[in-house]
């Protein structure tokens, strides 16, 4: 588990200083001060104390105090022993923080991360990238277009990190054969272009299913636990996957304005991918299993409609629930998938001392936020304090939400700033779709995101080619997602 238990001061950056004081001073500020958050309703002190939390894990958060997963478990001690989750039920308290962490969504990611852990084991990742960039070609402008297509694609499945790891030393290659004359103290612009094309395209194909990013997983969860609405997969596809479709065309066209200019002639890098193809050599019998049983579970899950009805009463029995929603379909769905790898051993247990526990503690933490916010009665006070903004006209309040959260997300990760976001913006849809969408859309800074720092820690990528080239896209990603939350997801989600 990648969540180091110690921390010491000296080694600590001067923001992490300030925000390890910061969190528990500002809790404490908010729980202890009268304020009208200790006046809602008959909650009494609740509204102040999962505020109090709230805050804390948002300062902890943005500023990396501690680990993200360790933020993540601030709602395990600290909602009982402040009473959050007062109710009727015996250990109430505790039952009600544990609950979340133990989420259907927690199970779906936890699958659906078992599966790309088997994919990257056994290089079934990689031998789909390069068979998507030599179906392409390997001319410039369509290598370009090949490399953003074959990092989406492949980033749909399994994180946004492991797919930029992956395909760095593929750009790498094809770049060093394309330009062998290319000084590397002076990057080219392609050469800035091709790489830029990873990062931005990891990050965007994390949002064309339900289990590509944090993120998503935790809209669903959000919008199932307090409006009642059950997001299936294959409804999270035409959610995120055409919004995904038409900004990697912008993301081409703006880095092929980049990189025309010395852009290398002919298409060399061919014989790269046909060399490393023949360094994989035929597909394997554990690449084959792999393959089969995901495609599989993608299967079940896109139908998921059609069977649902069908295995509910069995799956209701199995898991002792009165009703089963899309979320335990697909959860079980992939638990069976990690449990068929794990048992014909395309997986190990030793899987999983490598695996994303920080991400999957995150979705808990989240859960357990908002879950909090909403029995404490915090929720009812936020509701009324964001009359003004629900009052305004909805594309007001999806542009204001698009570009909100892009900015927010250029500063924390896309998870902390979704599960802020979901929770303090109008119970509206669209506009939380348009909020979870725009939190994986920070393409300026090296420190946005993990595939962003990747790909500029490869030398190819200078800092203010990154950040011109990434702040025009923000601002074209924020006014996509205007336009699309407008038309698009309000005609789709109502």
């Amino acid at each position: 588990m990648e969540l180091p238990l110690t921390l010491s001061w000296t080694t600590l950056r001067p923001t992490q200083r300030v925000g390890l004081v910061l969190g528990p001073l500002a809790a404490a500020a908010v729980y202890l001060l009268p304020s009208a958050l200790h006046r809602i309703g008959d909650h009494g002190a609740l509204p102040a104390a999962a505020a109090a939390v709230t805050l804390w894990m948002a300062i902890w958060w943005f500023t990396e105090a501690v680990p993200m997963g360790v933020t993540s478990l601030l709602p395990l001690a600290l909602f009982p022993a402040l009473g959050v989750f007062q109710g009727a039920a015996p250990g109430s308290r505790v039952t009600g923080a544990i609950e979340p962490y133990f989420s259907a969504y927690v199970f779906l990611f936890f699958g659906g991360m078992t599966i790309g852990a088997a994919m990257e084991r056994w290089n079934l990742h990689r031998r789909i990238a390069l068979h998507v960039l030599r179906a392409i070609g390997t001319h410039p402008p369509r290598l370009l277009a090949g490399m953003l297509v074959a990092t989406a694609g492949i980033s749909m499945w399994i994180s946004n990190t492991a797919t930029a790891v992956m395909m760095v030393p593929i750009g790498m290659a094809l770049l060093t054969e394309l330009e062998p004359d290319a000084d590397p103290r002076a990057p080219s612009r392609f050469g800035a272009a091709v790489m830029l094309a990873i990062a931005y395209a990891a990050n965007v194909g994390g949002m064309g299913t339900k289990i590509g990013t944090p993120a998503n997983s935790i809209f669903a969860g959000w919008v199932s636990t307090n409006l009642g609405r059950e997001i299936g997969f294959l409804e999270f596809l035409l959610i995120g996957l055409p919004f995904m479709l038409v900004l990697l065309p912008l993301i081409w066209w703006r880095l092929w304005r980049l990189g025309r200019h010395d852009a290398p002639r002919g298409g060399r890098g061919r014989e790269v991918l046909e060399q490393q193809l023949r360094e994989l050599g035929p597909m394997s019998p554990s690449e084959k299993i792999v393959a089969t049983v995901f495609a599989g579970a993608a299967l079940l899950w896109i139908v998921s409609d059609l069977i649902r009805p069908a295995v509910s009463p069995t799956l209701a029995s199995l898991l002792q629930l009165e009703r089963v929603g899309a979320s335990h379909y697909e959860a079980a769905v992939a638990m069976a998938a990690a449990v068929i790898l794990l048992l014909l051993r395309r997986v190990t247990f030793s899987t999983y001392r490598t695996f994303p526990w920080t991400a999957i503690l995150l979705l808990g933490g989240s859960f357990a936020m908002a879950e909090g916010i909403t029995a404490s009665g915090l929720s009812d006070w936020l509701i009324v304090q964001l009359a003004g903004l629900a009052a305004m006209p909805t594309v007001a309040q999806i542009g204001l939400a698009a570009l909100g959260t892009i900015v927010l997300s250029g500063i924390a990760s896309n998870t902390a700033t979704a599960t802020l976001m979901l929770n303090v913006l109008p119970r509206s849809l669209p506009v939380l779709g348009v909020a979870t969408l725009a939190s994986s859309c920070d393409f300026a800074l090296p420190a946005g995101t993990p595939p962003n720092a990747i790909v500029f820690g490869s030398g190819r990528v200078r800092l203010p080619t990154m950040m011109k080239t990434g702040l025009l896209i923000d601002l074209l990603a924020g006014l996509l997602l205007t336009v699309y939350g407008v038309f698009w997801l309000s005609w789709l989600l109502g």
